[in-house]
């Protein structure tokens, strides 16, 4: 039922808990969110998800209460929605940060209704349209993954385009599963980068492009751990790789990130954004939208 992932061990690391009565992926994300503004502390993390029921809310406040008594005081953060649940939950002597509770009062104050209150809305297939669409989107993102397939590229909302190992995959997976885009990435490879143009398959579809970048250092290290000592990662192939694909996207007025020191959620928010700015200069110009399934709930 728990999952731990451990830090150094030292007498002052903080144990922290998430707890949710489903995947636990937004009281992790929210938990997260925090305690990354505190980077001299060190942490313990225990991911508790799926508390369907009060009597494993019992055990989980057993544990909770276990852990005061240790050197260090717990963390504690739910998202659990059910009431029961999140009422057992609270009364573990540890303090809690109740994301959940803390703020559906006032939306529901807010719309002046009561909300459902059931686990797994959000990750859950709950919208069933919104989950078929996000599943349709992740069998698009492996189909054109790293150039495999170019049928039916003229259905992407994106097509990622860099040299290898710049972060396309990580970055189409991530946009396909969080937002339902349908996204192609397409590795430039040297035939490629010894002209401007783009490449053929993706010529006419260059009003989706995004062009994604790095160092040369840090591309050259990715590689080394692929091809250790070859041509393919050394810095000279990769710097050369790299300013062939900068005057490429130039050329092309193509949006660009730059991945080096960037989270793939940071490049997908990047990503996102370009797609609407684009969205809504078009619908002031007239102009049709390429990217109709963006649209998409």
């Amino acid at each position: 039922m728990t999952a731990a992932v451990s830090t150094p061990d030292d007498d002052h690391v903080v144990p922290v808990f998430f707890l949710s009565d489903s995947t636990g992926i937004s009281a992790e994300t929210m938990g997260n969110a925090l305690l990354i503004q505190f980077p001299d502390v060190s942490f313990e993390r225990t991911l508790i998800p799926f508390i369907s029921t009060v009597e494993q809310a019992r055990e989980v406040v057993a544990q909770l209460d276990e852990a005061m008594e240790g050197p260090v005081t717990p963390l504690v953060f739910t998202t659990a929605a059910v009431d029961e649940v999140r009422e057992e939950l609270l009364r573990t002597r540890a303090p809690i940060i109740d994301f959940f509770g803390m703020h559906m009062g006032m939306v529901e104050a807010q719309l002046g209704q009561r909300g459902l209150r059931e686990a797994r809305r959000l990750h859950g297939v709950g919208d069933v349209r919104r989950y078929n669409s996000r599943m349709a989107a992740i069998e698009f993102a492996i189909e054109h993954d790293d150039g495999l397939g170019t049928r039916g590229l003229d259905r992407a909302d994106v097509v990622l385009l860099a040299p290898s190992r710049c972060g396309k995959t990580p970055t189409a997976m991530y946009l396909a599963l969080q937002h339902g885009l349908f996204v192609a990435n397409y590795p430039l490879v040297d035939e490629d980068l010894e002209t401007t143009d783009l490449p053929r398959p993706v010529q006419d579809l260059a009003g989706r492009c995004f062009g994604l970048t790095t160092t040369a250092s840090r591309l050259s290290r990715v590689r080394q751990e692929r091809r250790p000592d070859s041509r393919y990662a050394s810095e000279d192939q990769c710097r050369w790789e790299l300013r062939q694909a900068g005057e490429m996207y130039s050329t092309h007025h193509l949006p660009t990130v730059d991945t080096s020191a960037a989270s793939v959620e940071e490049i997908a928010a990047v990503v996102i954004q370009t797609l609407a700015r684009q969205r809504r200069a078009d619908e002031r110009s007239g102009r049709d939208q390429p990217r109709g399934r963006t649209t998409r709930a």
